[in-house]
C-alpha cells in the first residue's frame, strides 16, 4: 500500500470518527433537551396542581339534610336561607362524580358553618342506553329516602360506586346493598326501589328543570341563581370564597 494510499484511508477513518462522535454528542443532547422537557411538565403540572387547591375535609359536623317531595334536597343550619347554591347532578354523570370528589366537601362544610343553604337537584340528562337507565334507577333509588342523613349518605355510596358509562349498572340488587350499607331505614325501600317507583315522576321533574333552568350539562353549580364557572366549582378554594362573598 503507498503512503498516499496509507493517508486516505487514516483520513477516512479519522472522519468515520469524527461522525460517530457528533452522532453521540446529538444523541446526548436530544435526550438532555427530552428530560429538560419532562421535567418542565412536571413542574407546570405541579404548579397548575397547587393553583387549583386540594379538596378539604369534611368537618364531620351536623347539618340538618330534608328531602322535598319535588325530589330535591335541601341541606342547611335552621334559619340559613342564603347564600344558596344549588347543584344540578346526575348521578350517572362522571363529572359530577369528580365533582363531588373534589368539591363535595366544601359543600358540605359550608353548610354546617351555616355559610350557605345548599340545595340538590338529581336529574337524569341522558337520552341513550345503558346510561339512561341506569340514571333513572339510581335516582328513583334514592327518592325511596325519605331521610335526609341517610339520603346524603346514599348520595355518596352512589357516586363511590358509579358504573362505568358503557356498561348497564345500578341494578337493583346493588343499589338495595348500597341502601343497606349506607344505614337506609325507609319502610319498604327494598321493594321501593325494585319497582321503580319514582321513575316517571323523577323523568318529569327532569325534563322541567333543565327547560326551566337551560341547563347544558351536569353538574352546574348556581350561586343565587347565576351559574358557577367551573374553574370556581371545581376549585374548592375558589368555590368557598365565591360563596362566602355571597354571603357578605
Amino acid at each position: 500500500m503507498s503512503k498516499r494510499t496509507t493517508e486516505a484511508a487514516r483520513a477516512r477513518i479519522a472522519a468515520q470518527r469524527e461522525a460517530l462522535r457528533k452522532q453521540e454528542q446529538r444523541k446526548r443532547i436530544t435526550m438532555i433537551v427530552t428530560i429538560a422537557v419532562v421535567v418542565v411538565i412536571a413542574a407546570v403540572f405541579t404548579v397548575w396542581t397547587v393553583r387549583q387547591g386540594t379538596s378539604e375535609e369534611a368537618s364531620g359536623g351536623s347539618v340538618p339534610v330534608t328531602v322535598e317531595k319535588d325530589g330535591t334536597v335541601v341541606m342547611a343550619q335552621p334559619g340559613v336561607t342564603a347564600p344558596v347554591v344549588d347543584v344540578f347532578e346526575d348521578f350517572q354523570c362522571p363529572a359530577c362524580k369528580q365533582f363531588e370528589e373534589v368539591s363535595g366537601p366544601t359543600l358540605k362544610n359550608l353548610a354546617t358553618e351555616g355559610k350557605a343553604k345548599i340545595v340538590f337537584h338529581p336529574i337524569t340528562i341522558f337520552s341513550q342506553e345503558p346510561t339512561k337507565g341506569n340514571s333513572l334507577r339510581a335516582a328513583s333509588a334514592a327518592r325511596c329516602v325519605t331521610d335526609g342523613q341517610q339520603w346524603l349518605a346514599y348520595h355518596d355510596k352512589l357516586y363511590a360506586n358509579q358504573p362505568s358509562e358503557s356498561v348497564t349498572g345500578f341494578t337493583a340488587d346493588e343499589l338495595i346493598k348500597w341502601g343497606k350499607e349506607a344505614g337506609v331505614t325507609a319502610p319498604d325501600f327494598d321493594n321501593c326501589v325494585r319497582e321503580q317507583r319514582n321513575v316517571a315522576a323523577h323523568q318529569e321533574f327532569s325534563s322541567k328543570t333543565m327547560s326551566t333552568q337551560k341547563l347544558g350539562g351536569t353538574p352546574t353549580l348556581k350561586l343565587n341563581g347565576k351559574e358557577l364557572d367551573t374553574n370556581v366549582a371545581f376549585v374548592p378554594s375558589s368555590l368557598r370564597e365565591a360563596v362566602e362573598s355571597a354571603g357578605k
